[in-house]
């Protein structure tokens, strides 16, 4: 039983796939963390500390932003 060259390839293929996914997800996640971060710091500044109000506003603007290109609220559903 000898292996083609594709299957002899295919590991090196396998672990840059996984790097380059794993560098994808790793900069969104610290872009994420950043606009948190800097989104908190905004909210304390402009509010204090009472972040209620700006938490179920964040929430209603979320939801709209959800429905308004399509009009409905199918991506929820992939949660």
């Amino acid at each position: 039983m000898w292996l083609s060259m594709s299957q002899t390839t295919k590991p090196h293929k396998d672990v840059r796939y996984f790097i380059k996914t794993l560098s994808i997800v790793i900069g969104l996640v610290m872009i994420w963390r950043g606009v948190w971060y800097v989104l908190d710091h905004i909210d304390v500044l402009l509010f204090g500390q009472y972040n209620h109000w700006t938490g179920l506003l964040g929430i209603a603007l979320g939801v709209l932003l959800l429905y308004w290109p399509d009009r409905d609220l199918k991506e929820i559903e992939k949660l």
